[in-house]
């Protein structure tokens, strides 16, 4: 589906995620819990094979073998219900008992399908307060929200960077930062740091804290530059604006300081 996308493609990681996320609001998902009902996964398979089948049909693949499926759900099944329990119950007694609970984002604010660069974003929420709705834990129950961000600023596969250095500066922050991709091993694209999209993302995930890293890969550099606006069709805005042309079409507003020569490796 991707490769058919031609001019529209948002360089997805190919790894199926996105259709998981449409089985799961499509209400056509098979479920952990549904491992312990293999033999009565008749409907809800009607459901999913109805929408994939057509269309596989539609880019000329096979229809899914309906009984190999089963067969292989059967394989995982127990070792996969070995993991499964009421996890919003357990937490919830964690924190009666005065446990401390971490949870760690794994993508970045702006890859967040409501509040991201739409449509270069993942499939699901990444902002912190989605660690309530996911876990069953409760809003009320989120304390401190840590965002991690760097001293300059990255991004893997397609979507508007508007600080992003396509030039031997660019290239020094990827190799010193060796930025690759932990998933997909995709090269980083990488640009001055953008305090514009650091205040939105700390306003949309309601960040209480910062820590700020990778401040020793501008070692050296003469000057540094920082992003603090942009400026749109002659109009000056200190927002990302929602749409994607627009993203595409900002201009950074720098400010430039003087760089160091002295290490900060270490720094604290």
């Amino acid at each position: 589906r991707e490769d058919a996308s031609g001019a529209g493609k948002i360089g997805t990681t190919r790894r199926g995620i996105g259709p998981a996320y449409e089985d799961k609001v499509g209400r056509r998902a098979i479920r952990v819990c549904d491992l312990a009902h293999l033999d009565d996964l008749g409907p809800q398979l009607d459901r999913l094979l109805a929408h994939h089948d057509a269309l596989r049909a539609g880019f000329g693949s096979p229809a899914i073998d309906r009984e190999g499926l089963i067969a292989e759900l059967r394989e995982i099944a127990d070792f996969v219900l070995s993991f499964a329990k009421p996890v919003w119950r357990d937490l919830n007694e964690a924190r009666s008992r005065g446990k401390r609970i971490l949870f760690e984002g794994a993508q970045g604010v702006l890859l967040d399908v409501d509040h991201g660069t739409y449509p270069f974003v993942t499939s699901s929420n990444t902002i912190a307060g989605t660690a309530a709705g996911g876990s069953g834990l409760g809003p009320a129950a989120v304390g401190f929200v840590l965002g991690i961000a760097k001293a300059y600023t990255t991004r893997v596969g397609s979507g508007p960077f508007p600080t992003e250095l396509e030039d031997e500066t660019g290239e020094r922050l990827g190799v010193r930062g060796h930025e690759f991709g932990t998933v997909t091993g995709r090269k980083r694209r990488c640009g001055w740091i953008d305090t514009v999209l650091l205040r939105q993302s700390a306003a949309v995930g309601g960040i209480t804290g910062i820590a700020l890293t990778k401040i020793d890969v501008l070692d050296g550099f003469e000057t540094v530059r920082i992003c603090t606006g942009y400026r749109l069709r002659g109009q000056e805005l200190d927002y990302f604006p929602s749409h994607a042309a627009d993203q595409a079409a900002v201009e950074p507003i720098y400010e430039e300081m003087e760089g160091w020569q002295e290490s900060t490796a270490g720094a604290r």
